[in-house]
């Protein structure tokens, strides 16, 4: 079975290993202590598997309290329907927020259209087009 330290997991993933240990930290890694007084971790390839899922739920902007229950549902013995209706609450959820941010940003950026539109026309006004001429 492989194993992993964390300076391999890191580069791999090209994460700080104060970052590998965040996510040990939020339970979403729990590799192996070995060494004097536990200070050296040992990765297996579950954890390899669940950073590398942790890091796409990243991706796709959940949080790592959302990553970290649908990971931990697929490590349970559970029904596969259960933790597939999760996933899809999740990821409903998800969707829904990015839409009314899409919306807002929509918005926003008719706004500024707007605004230059608004602009352009007094500026036009006030400084009126330079022709020119020929000599």
């Amino acid at each position: 079975m492989a194993t992993y330290t964390i300076g391999d997991l890191a580069r791999e993933f090209d994460l700080t290993t104060r970052a590998m240990r965040f996510y040990e930290d939020m339970g979403l890694l729990r590799p192996e202590r070995t060494g004097p007084a536990g200070r050296s971790r040992v990765y297996s390839g579950r954890d390899r598997t669940r950073l590398k899922l942790t890091l796409r739920a990243k991706r796709l902007g959940l949080s790592l309290t959302e990553a970290k229950e649908i990971i931990d549902l697929y490590d349970s013995p559970r029904d596969t329907g259960v933790q597939l209706r999760k996933f899809l609450e999740v990821l409903s959820l998800h969707r829904r927020q990015l839409e009314s941010q899409m919306r807002d940003l929509q918005a926003n950026l008719d706004e500024v259209r707007e605004h230059e539109r608004e602009a352009m026309e007094l500026l036009e006004k006030i400084e009126p087009p330079k022709h020119e001429t020929t000599a």
